[in-house]
């Protein structure tokens, strides 16, 4: 299986000059822990997390409508192509110790892939195969 096969293609965005108000606004609404940072231009430029806004704003005891988002996302972004395996995705999170991953065709922003995305594929892999197993009639095994 592929990752553009379980991706998902609505990915949500922030630019870098947004305040990292804006990016916790933007995540309570849309119900998710990270934002991919784009440029004017289109450009991925990194991603800002949950715990990006934790370490490097609350802790901090910083304002939050003060700091950009440029300031506290990750820059150095891994990303992956939409024609790499699921496997592939998996062991990019493990080596990387990262949960999500844009997904970058031609240099354009086509989708992200999360763990959680892995694990519901799997479970629904495993529905398929025990329905599978359920459904097959029982044979006889010498005879």
């Amino acid at each position: 299986m592929l990752v553009k096969e379980v991706m998902t293609t609505d990915v949500k965005t922030i630019r870098p000059e947004d305040t990292v108000k804006t990016l916790a606004e933007e995540m309570v609404k849309n119900r998710i822990g990270s934002l991919v940072v784009v440029s004017g231009s289109g450009e991925v430029v990194g991603i800002a997390t949950e715990r990006d806004i934790i370490e490097d704003v609350i802790l901090l005891g910083k304002d939050p409508e003060e700091v950009k988002v440029q300031e506290v996302m990750t820059k150095e972004l891994i990303t992956i192509n939409p024609s790499n395996t699921l496997e592939e995705a998996a062991d990019v999170m493990v080596n990387h110790k990262i949960k999500k991953l844009p997904v970058i065709e031609r240099g354009r922003l086509v989708g992200i892939i999360t763990a959680t995305d892995l694990i519901a594929y799997e479970n629904k892999l495993v529905e398929k195969i025990a329905h599978l197993i359920m459904a097959s009639p029982l044979r006889r095994i010498g005879g």
